[in-house]
């Protein structure tokens, strides 16, 4: 599908995405959660080396705008991308800076 093939709602949708995405943490996470990985909240903080409150902060916004989908088991919440082609935004990203 073609940019100019989509709907206002679906540009809207997307552009909403990219704006979640466009921090250098959230891109982080989005890294971790490559291939189909399920992390926890303790598991991201921990590979980010911040706090816990804003490992929340950035997962809550990923969440939101439909980048992530998360499950509770017992305590723990675990997080995984929504679509997997999401990986695409980070390979991209990886050879546009080089």
């Amino acid at each position: 599908m073609k940019i100019k093939e989509l709907s206002s709602e679906q540009l809207n949708a997307a552009a909403s995405m990219l704006k979640a995405i466009s921090h250098p943490m959230r891109l982080a996470i989005l890294n971790f959660l490559d291939e189909g990985k399920e992390l926890t909240v303790t598991e991201i903080r921990e590979l980010l080396k911040i706090e816990q409150s804003t490992t929340s902060h950035h997962l809550g916004i990923l969440k939101d705008r439909g980048v992530l989908l998360s499950r509770r088991k017992g305590k723990n919440t675990f997080y995984t991308l929504k679509h997997q082609s999401l990986n695409n935004i980070i390979e991209c990203i990886s050879h546009c800076t080089v």
